[in-house]
């Protein structure tokens, strides 16, 4: 993928990959194109160069309802169910709608029980992200695409929501994720992607990518210098 803002570059011969039942991790500093990655997979952006293949089809314009229909789901960073309808009432229409069987499972594994009959405002930013998260969870997508799932919340949620979608990997869903917690990601994922320099790399198994000389200097460095 390649794709510029006016003179910007932002990515050039730029990629990643998602693997059935393996959660697959973008990595690097901001501004390093992560999510411009996720927003052209869905559509949300048109890029200079490439294509986005999905299920060996591929898109030269990807519209996200028509990925949708297909088994994709985005969620983005610090997304959030609209606040028109309580918790609750929002998942089982999810429910309802994808025909799953997932409801009570799903509430029960993010622990949000408690908040179904409140309204997403009404809600902690971890709170909130893990309701997000169900509602992607009930739909049981071949392939998430979930932005910065980790940001500003706090251990417990990081915890619970790590857990969520270790468990969903491991039933066959192929997830990508980004973010800049490091340790929260290196802990669940099984791929990781460096994105720098306005092209990615894998560098393989989180183990792998920790001793990566290159990227334990360039981008674990800055992460803790951070």
């Amino acid at each position: 993928m390649g794709k510029s803002f006016a003179s910007h570059h932002v990515l050039k011969a730029a990629s990643f990959w998602a693997r059935e039942g393996q959660i697959t991790a973008l990595m690097g500093r901001n501004g390093s194109g992560k999510t411009t990655l996720l927003h052209i997979a869905v559509g949300e952006v048109k890029p200079d160069t490439g294509v986005v293949r999905f299920r060996s089809q591929a898109y030269e314009r990807p519209r996200l309802p028509v990925l949708a229909r297909r088994g994709l789901y985005y969620l983005e960073a610090r997304g959030r169910l609209p606040g028109t309808f309580p918790i609750g009432a929002q998942l089982r229409m999810i429910a309802e709608r994808f025909g799953g069987q997932a409801f009570d499972r799903v509430v029960a594994e993010l622990e949000i029980e408690h908040y179904l009959e409140k309204r997403s405002h009404e809600l902690s930013g971890g709170e909130s992200r893990r309701a997000a998260l169900a509602g992607a969870m009930i739909r049981e997508p071949l392939c998430l695409l979930v932005d910065e799932p980790f940001a500003g919340i706090a251990p417990k949620d990081q915890e619970m929501i790590g857990r969520a979608l270790r468990r969903l990997a491991e039933e066959g869903t192929a997830i990508v994720t980004t973010g800049h917690d490091v340790a929260a990601l290196l802990a669940v994922v099984d791929d990781v992607i460096w994105c720098v320099a306005w092209t990615t790399h894998g560098l393989g198994r989180p183990q792998d990518a920790r001793s990566h000389p290159e990227f334990q200097r360039d981008y674990l460095g800055w992460h803790l210098e951070g």
